[in-house]
């Protein structure tokens, strides 16, 4: 005890020194728990464990794909007209009449005739020079109608004979009684064959008969470049095949109008 009071300052600052010390040691596991939670921190930050995603139900996504990819078709056109009132125009005579029953969608192709083009072995002359072939020409798609009437042309062969329409190529048979007569057309050269009870033939246009009910008028025979007076304007047909005709208006906007059997009266 005496020890103690005549040294308790020394034995004081020992226990100090002594808990300095430990203090000092306890921060150093201190600062290194320390690290190692905020180096899991950051590691648990940066690299985080992300779980495996499960299968997805894509049935309802894939469903809607499905009727987008068919889009809905809407007709507001005739004859449901929900944004499409009828416009109504009023005619020569100064009826109001629906605008699709005037003007060029209200003509009707009633019937259309091919145009031949005919050559016919007519007759055989004898002459000293050989014998003449009487070929006879009708144009009917010409479109001057002097024209389409049938005339006659006299063809031999030495030398061959060569017109506006052919050219003599080859008599097979008898030269007085040929069996066919065999020429070259100038449009196309291709061959035609001709005998005396076949002629040959070969469709060079087409005419058509139309009708236009709002005027009550109808138009028979028309060829192309024929002008059809109508709905107060005229319109030029500028073609004509099998199945249709095609009027030009004189803005030059042109029409198509089908030829169906059913439209025949």
């Amino acid at each position: 005890m005496d020890f103690i009071k005549k040294h308790y300052e020394k034995v004081l600052l020992g226990v100090v020194l002594v808990g300095l010390a430990a203090a000092v040691v306890f921060l150093q596991f201190l600062v290194s728990s320390e690290q190692a939670k905020l180096t899991d921190l950051t590691t648990t930050v940066l690299n985080p464990k992300v779980k495996p995603l499960t299968n997805l139900d894509l049935t309802i996504i894939d469903a809607a794909l499905k009727r987008a990819a068919a889009p809905a078709t809407i007709d507001l056109g005739p004859p449901n007209r929900l944004f499409n009132p009828m416009p109504w125009q009023k005619s020569v005579d100064g009826r109001l009449i629906p605008s699709q029953k005037v003007g060029p969608t209200a003509v009707t192709v009633t019937n259309i005739s091919p145009l031949y083009l005919r050559l016919t072995l007519d007759s055989v002359t004898p002459s000293d020079s050989g014998p003449k072939y009487v070929i006879g020409i009708e144009k009917q798609a010409a479109p001057n109608a002097a024209q389409r009437t049938k005339k006659q042309a006299y063809s031999s062969l030495n030398p061959p004979t060569k017109n506006e329409t052919f050219t003599m190529v080859e008599v097979k048979g008898k030269p007085e009684d040929p069996t066919q007569i065999i020429v070259q057309l100038n449009d196309t050269t291709e061959r035609a064959v001709i005998t005396k009870d076949k002629p040959f033939t070969r469709v060079d246009g087409y005419m058509a008969d139309l009708r236009y009910d709002p005027e009550k008028k109808s138009w028979p025979d028309k060829r192309m470049g024929a002008v059809l007076p109508f709905n107060g304007e005229d319109y030029k047909i500028v073609a004509i095949n099998s199945s249709e005709v095609v009027l030009s208006a004189p803005n030059q906007k042109k029409w198509t109008i089908k030829y169906s059997q059913t439209a025949a009266p």
